[in-house]
């Protein structure tokens, strides 16, 4: 008999220790993969609390879409990593749990309005991993070989895109997705949304804006490309048939991960009106409402691991994200020395600010992005395909 209590107390001494699983999928393709999952090994290793188990399920949008199926049918992850314009949806059909009880002590050198993307009526439900601002990339041969400067102003870019142009190769490319969009919109000094979080396509400067790029692929110097020519719009830049255009600076690394760029690459700050911002973008990690408390806890803790300063810097020098912490830059200095275009993301951070937090974004952005590609590639007026996007967003506004 004795024996047996021995065994029992093992036994539960040995569950007491177990570490609680936290089932994680995360969105961080290459070349993040790689460095976020040796974070998550480094975090499981050097702790018995808890066991963080990832999964990649693909970029943002196709993780939102297997998010919402298992939501459905069940199967969903404890940790979700989202990309920030989905937190609203997830807050709003009450999916991610509030998590500011375990944000006690927090490190006071994160950077202006980084914590703020992931927080939604006054409280905290997404935990920033990876955020960027668009940067504005060129070929650099090109502008060297023509005489051109830097464009600082959106017309700087028009007037060197008629330079570049030839009958061979468009001086910009114009890219109708929504983010693209968003990016040319804010610069402006303008919002898709407004004071209330709320689609508002037929603002002046949003209509003004969808007209200027219009007026460039009217006035052939630019390639207009929709979403599903995306990795069109890559291969014209790499292969000179275009030398202008803007992405996140996250993209930088991507391409040169696959193959050599052929020329020298340019990399300049979005041109901007005074006043005018960036869109801040990226992920955020997410504690789903069927998590346990425990599961909770073990999140942050490997959001708070992931936060170190160290972890910080590998994970800027694989990816081109922002580093979170002022902490984490002494150990990036060597990475912006040995190429200072890196820095350049970092310079517009004062201009940053969320760039949607709609919980309707889902749906809508599609009504958007239609408007867009009738616009510049079918040549449909402008104000008129915003409008009908407009009333199409708001018969599903519910808030």
């Amino acid at each position: 008999m004795r024996w047996l209590v021995v065994l029992l107390l093992g036994l539960g001494w040995a569950l007491a220790q177990r570490p609680v699983d936290i089932p994680f999928w995360h969105t961080a393709g290459p070349p993040g993969q790689e460095p976020l999952e040796e974070i998550i090994r480094d975090f499981n290793s050097r702790q018995r609390d808890y066991r963080i188990v990832p999964s990649f399920v693909g970029d943002y949008r196709e993780g939102g879409l297997k998010l919402l199926a298992a939501l459905r049918s069940g199967g969903a992850p404890a940790l979700f990593h989202a990309e920030i314009s989905f937190l609203g949806r997830m807050v709003q059909d009450n999916v991610a749990q509030p998590l500011d009880e375990y944000l006690g002590n927090l490190p006071g050198d994160f950077y202006p309005g980084f914590l703020e993307t992931g927080r939604l009526r006054g409280r905290t439900y997404g935990l920033p991993i990876g955020l960027s601002v668009p940067v504005f990339f060129y070929n650099a041969d090109q502008f060297a070989a023509r005489g051109l400067g830097v464009p600082r102003t959106w017309n700087d870019v028009v007037t060197a895109a008629q330079r570049l142009t030839t009958r061979a190769a468009k001086g910009y490319t114009v890219s109708s997705d929504i983010y693209s969009f968003v990016v040319l919109v804010m610069s402006r000094g303008g919002s898709i949304v407004d004071s209330q979080g709320r689609p508002d396509f037929t603002n002046p400067k949003v209509v003004e804006t969808l007209e200027f790029l219009q007026d460039m692929v009217r006035k052939n110097i630019s390639q207009s490309r929709n979403i599903a020519e995306a990795q069109f719009s890559v291969a014209d830049f790499l292969r000179t048939k275009t030398f202008m255009g803007i992405a996140p600076i996250t993209l930088w690394p991507l391409i040169e991960n696959r193959a050599p760029i052929p020329f020298r690459l340019g990399v300049a700050p979005v041109p901007r009106v005074e006043g005018g911002k960036v869109p801040l973008a990226g992920g955020s990690l997410v504690v789903l409402r069927g998590a346990s408390e425990q599961q909770a806890r073990g999140a942050v803790a490997f959001w708070r691991f992931a936060m170190e300063p160290a972890n910080i810097a590998k994970w800027v020098k694989a990816t081109y994200y922002m580093p979170m912490r002022r902490a984490a830059q002494p150990l990036l200095e060597d990475f912006y020395k040995e190429d200072p275009r890196r820095r350049v993301a970092f310079s517009q951070v004062e201009h940053a600010d969320v760039w949607l937090q709609d919980p309707e974004f889902t749906i809508w952005y599609s009504f958007l992005e239609d408007a867009l590609e009738r616009a510049l590639k079918g040549n449909a007026n402008a104000k008129q395909v915003l409008e009908e996007a407009q009333r199409r967003a708001n018969s599903v506004e519910r808030r």
